[in-house]
């Protein structure tokens, strides 16, 4: 059976809904040039894991959408991807199994290679050919082949009709490499890169920062406003916000710790700070592992899901700049539904128990919850802290925390050693299939393999032969359904998208893409007021 996987990745833009200046008076800026300033620097608790896209389905594509190109891309303020590396792009048939792609004219990569045909199906081929487990092969399901038909034009051959294969094209982990520089069935591993994107990386150094200046020999739709970006990495939200006041960074793109929020929104004129709030649609999950002696467990993963509290998570632990969440798919979206409430209602200690004594459990039952510690922000430790609270205070559970750097960490999943973890999921294109998809199946992107043959087999086919998306509600409310009984996967809540910045830093709310994911080259420096 054909495993269907899509990233993390969907992430629909919503509008922007509001922007709220906290600037203090015109005479703090200066009408000089905005360049004698230096590279903007911009702060982030989402470090990469890895600098080679045939390795990641995870925030590493944050770096990549900046360095590398894709054959599509999306424009400031698109919700559907436009040609990008390429001139044009289309289906060629009916059916939606065929498509191809024109690329642009002298193409190069950053060192000045020729970036043609043959590159664009190297770089696909190499992604399933190295199959990294929990990576992004799991994206390209539907494909078949590729063919060269030009040195400008590849083809795709798809195995079935799929609709939202120009998403994917759109998606980072498609990035196009160069042939020269990466093993063709093994990753880059000399920490260095080549792409084609409207950044070069100049320097990197691992969980610190990136140093990203302007590539002269881009080709492609974005309009760079600035020549320089420097990308600093920081392990708690607390000290990354000290930078951002003491005007050591200029804007703070994921990670904003929730009492930040909450002093940023008092609007005190005399930060000079403005404070970016957009519609999220980033969820936040426990995944269990049926490898586990009691993770396995149906009525074990229904208990939990039963006492979990998800409004006292967000109210105590986010400051409510997070909603409770009670499905996978997340309110905005076409198909959204509310399954867990549904289904289990308010939390509840004694239904419950009555779960499972009825599978024959009377003892507290032992799960081990892991976390980490420099991705989600540092509320994150916090939130598992009060998850273990609840599962223990439920008087049904004993509860061990542990946790790791996510470059560590996404090891740990990727081979399956963890019971019970968290999970973030930024979505790639605005469709509910990008919060399916990408968890089921054998080789899905969290490393623990979830046989659904419904789903996998039936809806989510299907759903792909529909380019109409409101043909599709019917089968994956079905789909949401079907995980609800499972409760192998337990939504918990969904994000509110905060940008904060200096105030004579431009571009915030035209800088995220559909999958929430910052695009560099819309920033720029205020040079008056």
């Amino acid at each position: 059976m054909r495993v269907f996987n899509r990233n993390r990745c969907l992430r629909q833009l919503a509008a922007i809904a509001s922007i709220s200046s906290l600037v203090a008076g015109c005479g703090l800026l200066s009408d000089g040039d905005p360049a004698d300033a230096g590279p903007i620097v911009v702060g982030t608790t989402s470090s990469p894991s890895t600098l080679d896209p045939a390795a990641s389905w995870d925030g590493s594509w944050e770096l990549f959408r900046n360095i590398y190109q894709t054959l599509l891309a999306y424009p400031s303020g698109a919700t559907t991807p436009q040609p990008d590396a390429a001139e044009e792009c289309g289906f060629t048939d009916d059916s939606n199994r065929t498509y191809r792609c024109t690329l642009r004219a002298g193409m190069t990569f950053s060192d000045g290679d020729a970036l043609d045909a043959k590159a664009v199906k190297y770089s696909i081929d190499r992604i399933k050919k190295i199959n990294v487990p929990a990576g992004p092969t799991g994206l390209l399901g539907s494909l078949d082949s590729v063919e060269v038909s030009s040195d400008r034009e590849v083809v795709f051959h798809l195995n079935q009709a799929d609709a939202t294969f120009p998403f994917v094209l759109a998606t980072p982990a498609m990035s196009i490499v160069d042939p020269d520089d990466y093993p063709a069935d093994a990753l880059r591993k000399d920490g260095h890169v080549t792409g084609s994107g409207p950044y070069v990386l100049k320097a990197y150094t691992e969980g610190k920062q990136s140093v990203l200046v302007k590539n002269d020999r881009y080709k492609g739709r974005a309009e760079r406003k600035n020549d320089a970006v420097t990308i600093r990495y920081f392990q708690e939200s607390a000290k990354m916000a000290k930078a951002l006041r003491a005007k050591d960074i200029d804007m703070i793109y994921l990670g904003l710790g929730a009492d930040d929020i909450v002093e940023l929104q008092k609007k005190d004129p005399s930060d000079g700070l403005q404070l970016i709030e957009s519609a999220g649609t980033d969820i936040n999950y426990l995944v269990f592992n049926p490898k586990d002696k009691w993770a396995r467990k149906t009525a074990v993963r229904q208990a939990v899901a039963q006492v979990v509290d998800r409004a006292a998570i967000a109210h105590k632990v986010y400051k409510d700049t997070v909603d409770p969440l009670y499905s996978m798919v997340p309110k905005g979206l076409t198909s959204h539904t509310t399954g867990f409430f549904d289904d289990y209602g308010d939390p509840d200690p004694e239904k419950a128990r009555a779960t499972l004594r009825d599978a024959g459990i009377t003892e507290r039952v032992p799960l081990t919850l892991w976390y980490t510690t420099d991705r989600y922000g540092s509320e994150t430790a916090v939130e598992f802290k009060e998850l273990k609270r609840q599962l223990e205070d439920s008087g049904l559970f004993t509860i061990t925390l542990k946790s790791r750097p996510w470059k560590t960490y996404v090891e740990g999943y990727q081979k399956g050693e963890y019971a019970v973890f968290g999970r973030g999921w930024f979505p790639d294109f605005p469709d509910a299939e990008n919060f399916i998809a990408p968890f089921v199946g054998n080789d899905n992107a969290l490393g623990t393999p979830y046989p659904q043959p419904e789903i996998t087999g039936v809806l989510l086919p299907r759903s792909r032969r529909e380019s109409d998306r409101a043909n599709v509600v019917k089968d994956f409310k079905r789909a949401q359904q079907i995980l609800v009984d499972d409760a192998r996967l337990l939504p918990l809540w969904q994000g509110k998208q905060y940008t904060a910045a200096s105030e004579d830093i431009s571009g915030g709310e035209r800088a995220l893409d559909p999958s929430m994911i910052m695009m560099m080259w819309e920033l720029s420096r205020k040079t008056s007021w």
